[in-house]
This record gives C-alpha cells, sequence and structure tokens, in this order.
C-alpha cells in the first residue's frame, strides 16, 4: 500500500468526528507530518475556522489576508516558508467545486514537502468529500463554519441549500446569501444530470420562521416535482398549488427557475416574481428580462408558460434577488441596475464562487452601516458549454 492509498484508507475507515485526528495521524505517520489543521470557511465567506474540540481552540484566520485564504481564494496549493527548511502546505478542501475549506500540513523538508504537495492535495480532496458524508453524522464540522450563531431562520435555510459553489466542464457556479447569520426567505436550488441543469433562485416574503417555513415549502415542492420528471413549467404550477395549499394567498414567493440544456445551451425559464437576471457578453452588462408572471402561491391553480433562453459559451450569468437591486442607502437612493452592472464589470476577471461575495461586499458600502432590512442573494452562473455542443 502507498502512503496516498494509506492516507485515503485511514479516513474512510475514520468514525465521522474523528477525521482530523486520522488525517494527522496517516500524514505524520506516511509524510512526516509536524502539524495538521483543518479550518472551515464560516457562513459569511469572511474567515476560515479552526476545527478543534474545546478547550483546545486556535484563532480563525481572514478569507482575505491570511495564506490559508490563499490557498482558498485561488483553489491552489499554497507553500508557507517557515524558515530552516520548514514548509507549511495549504490546501484547499473541496468537492466538486464547492470550497469547503482548507488543509495546512507543516512539513520538515522543503523540497520533499514540493514533491509531494500534488499528492497531498489529493488527500485534502478525499477529506472534503469524508466530511461531506460525515456531516450526516455529527455535527462537529457545521459547529466549526459559524463564528457567530445562526438564527434559527437561517439554519434552516443554510441546511435547505444543495451548497455553494459547483463545477462542471460546461459551467461554473457560485452563490452566497447575506446577512449571512440571519437570512430570511431568499434561498436557491440547482441539481444536475448528464444533460441538464436545473436551477431556483428564490425571493421569499417576510421575516423570521414564517419566511424560512415558506421557502421550505416552495423548494421542496419544486423539488419534488422536479425528480418525478415533470417539466419546469408543471413543476413551478404544482409547487404553486401547495403553496396556496397552505397559505390561501396569505403568503407567496417568487422564484426565477431555468432548466438548461447542457449541449447546447438553451434554456426553458419561468419568470415568477422578482429575481433578476444581468448577463454580461462581450465586456457588456445588460439585464435579461422575461414575461413576468404571477409569484407561486397569490392565487389558486395558476398555470405558468416556460419561454427560451439562450446562454452562449463565455456568458458571466448573475441572479440577484430584491435585496440586492432595491437595497437603499442611508440618502433613500436605490442601488439599482447601474450600479449592479458595474459591480459586475469591477469583478469580471474573478471566478463565479467569489463574484457572490464580492458583489455582495459592494451592496455593503452602497447600503452604508444601516442593518439590513431584507435578505441578499447573488448566484453567478459562468457558462462554458460543451465543445461542438457534444
Amino acid at each position: 500500500m502507498n502512503r496516498f492509498q494509506a492516507a485515503e484508507r485511514a479516513l474512510r475507515t475514520a468514525a465521522p468526528h474523528d477525521l482530523l485526528n486520522a488525517v494527522r495521524s496517516v500524514l505524520a505517520e506516511q509524510y512526516g507530518a509536524e502539524a495538521v489543521e483543518l479550518f472551515m470557511a464560516d457562513y459569511g465567506l469572511t474567515v476560515l475556522q479552526p476545527v478543534s474540540v474545546l478547550p483546545h481552540t486556535l484563532e480563525p484566520v481572514s478569507v482575505h489576508n491570511s495564506r490559508a485564504g490563499r490557498a482558498f481564494g485561488s483553489q491552489e496549493p499554497h507553500c508557507e516558508e517557515l524558515g530552516e527548511g520548514k514548509v507549511r502546505l495549504h490546501l484547499p478542501v473541496s468537492v466538486r467545486g464547492d470550497r469547503l475549506g482548507v488543509l495546512s500540513v507543516t512539513l520538515p523538508d522543503r523540497d520533499a514537502a514540493l514533491d509531494r504537495a500534488e499528492e497531498l492535495a489529493d488527500v485534502a480532496d478525499v477529506l472534503g468529500h469524508e466530511v461531506i458524508v460525515a456531516e450526516r453524522d455529527t455535527d462537529l464540522y457545521l459547529q466549526a463554519r459559524r463564528k457567530d450563531r445562526l438564527t434559527l431562520a437561517a439554519e434552516m435555510q443554510w441546511q435547505l441549500l444543495p451548497g455553494r459553489s459547483c463545477s462542471r466542464p460546461e459551467y461554473d457556479l457560485g452563490a452566497q446569501l447575506e446577512p449571512a447569520y440571519a437570512i430570511f426567505g431568499d434561498n436557491f436550488d440547482w441539481s444536475a444530470t448528464a444533460d441538464r441543469l436545473m436551477l431556483y433562485v428564490t425571493n421569499g416574503m417576510g421575516e423570521g420562521i414564517e419566511a424560512s417555513l415558506l421557502t421550505n415549502l416552495a423548494i421542496n415542492a419544486m423539488r419534488n416535482a422536479r425528480r418525478a420528471g415533470i417539466p419546469i413549467a408543471d413543476q413551478a404550477a404544482l409547487a404553486d398549488q401547495a403553496i396556496y395549499a397552505h397559505y390561501q394567498g396569505h403568503a407567496y414567493l417568487s422564484v426565477l427557475m431555468f432548466d438548461f440544456d447542457l449541449a447546447s445551451g438553451r434554456a426553458r425559464v419561468v419568470d415568477a416574481g422578482s429575481p433578476q437576471l444581468l448577463r454580461l457578453r462581450g465586456g457588456v452588462v445588460e439585464r435579461v428580462a422575461f414575461d413576468a408572471q404571477l409569484p407561486l402561491g397569490m392565487f389558486e391553480e395558476t398555470d405558468y408558460v416556460a419561454q427560451d433562453f439562450q446562454a452562449e459559451p463565455g456568458d458571466r450569468l448573475v441572479f440577484v434577488s430584491d435585496g440586492v437591486h432595491a437595497v437603499a442607502s442611508p440618502k433613500g437612493e436605490a442601488y439599482g441596475e447601474a450600479a449592479l452592472a458595474r459591480a459586475i464589470q469591477s469583478t469580471r476577471l474573478l471566478p463565479a464562487a467569489e463574484v457572490p461575495r464580492a458583489i455582495l461586499r459592494e451592496l455593503t458600502g452602497h447600503r452604508g452601516e444601516t442593518v439590513p432590512d431584507d435578505d441578499a442573494l447573488v448566484v453567478c452562473l459562468d457558462w462554458r458549454g460543451r465543445p461542438d455542443g457534444s
């Protein structure tokens, strides 16, 4: 058994709560590691939180200006020189493009460390998969992600999400919600097969638990219809019926739904409410408008009609909730389409996973120090398509 196989086996056989001890032990034995630490990205994507068991704790490190943060942002290993030949390798921990955190490994020999960096990066990938599986059975890694306490509504919303980013040959996706620790009803969902990508961007009404319950009902109704193989317009209709049956028109939910064909870039779209789409193509940002239809649950037995949309290789599609495009400054000025277009232009060189956080930072600057009175959601989709539509 080689070094990597030994590390992989140790992680796959470790108890869910004991992954860090397992990777420490095997990396010390097989690679001569002197120290191993695992950091998880917090919900606000501002710091990397250490995975540890009280009372032994480390300080969080910044996502923006730390060595580990550099590895997290670039999704590439980063080598930190420690002197006397020692180095610390910071290795991104990700699962299919969903960025979870960073594994930091201190090694005594710089040359040997660089020779083994790719192999250790593979160990970090295995660790990422095992963390996702382990979260079914332990709260350890979910607890490590929070630098503040989540509200109950936010806890429900984060548990509903598919992830915060993902990557496939045809596209890259990234999304972020704010305020991360106190979100209400905004949400996103995606699911892909070999041939299709379905993406929902939702803008819920209300506050607190009531908003979260409404969004949970809507997302699960759409998932239920999607998993039954039902077309996207009928998914909207069935979710509409489920919401109306429960709330009788007193609560409703806006959603923008896309069903992409991965080979051609053609999509069927249902626009039921307030989320907006802006497209960056050829250096130009423009809003893409669809025929607006009623939000889900507003009236009984609403019929929905899907429209056509074409994505081209190189397109960047940015979806936002009204907590982004309608947010007001201290002087009462709406953020608006022009400011949002400038934010999209200024972040055009960032990968899709970084764009939502960067746009939301600019939004915070526009809003000032006031506490947000609405959720803000940004989803970024970079479309590459398949070569020759294969």
